[in-house]
């Protein structure tokens, strides 16, 4: 009886997922590189200019990416005090996927709750997921903040939609969510710890 090959070793595997990172590109509203220090620090003033606002940040995302937002808008609605709100509630997404249509599951909620003081994350592996497209659309008509993060092909659309874009040039789902989640992990902890300096 053979046994089952793996197909990398974990050391393979890892290293891919650290090359992945370090290959992240950051870029503005019209499409222009930022620096990834200087992009992140945009990215913890946004954090802050919320949570002084008492602004609020929404997560939106599809399937594991969905579950990442979940996740990160607990951390740091728990450990940062920062307003998060996540629009993955089954009954929700059910009603408005059957009454309305799947595409703006997301979008018809930011159009009737999100304002200017607000920050939309959005979290897409391919970056051309409809209702996260929708979604985005609606918070630019309200004028809010707009953060994306999306991997696979590198003129996906959502890259090109938010004040922030965080592309990892990732082609499988695995390596794209684990960078994703990183990425938020990292944002998270920088609040908590810039909170934590100036109290």
């Amino acid at each position: 009886m053979s046994r089952h090959k793996s197909q990398q070793t974990w050391k393979v595997y890892t290293q891919a997922i650290s090359n992945t990172l370090d290959s992240l590109i950051i870029s503005d509203k019209e499409s222009k590189c930022i620096e990834n220090e200087a992009g992140f620090a945009q990215l913890l003033h946004l954090a802050l200019e919320c949570k002084k606002n008492d602004g609020e940040i929404i997560f939106i995302g599809n399937g594991a990416s969905a579950a990442i937002a979940s996740h990160c808008a607990a951390d740091i609605f728990k450990n940062a005090s920062i307003r998060t709100r996540v629009y993955s509630d089954s009954a929700l997404i059910t009603a408005m996927g059957n009454d309305i249509s799947f595409d703006q599951i997301y979008a018809t909620p930011i159009a009737m709750t999100m304002r200017e003081k607000d920050v939309l994350v959005a979290i897409s592996s391919s970056g051309a997921s409809k209702n996260i497209i929708e979604a985005v659309k609606a918070a630019q008509i309200c004028k809010g903040s707009i953060v994306s993060l999306s991997a696979f092909k590198e003129d996906n659309p959502l890259r090109k939609m938010g004040n922030l874009n965080f592309y990892i040039p990732a082609q499988a789902y695995g390596y794209a969510e684990t960078c994703h989640a990183g990425l938020l992990h990292y944002w998270t902890d920088s609040i908590i710890s810039n909170l934590s300096e100036n109290k």
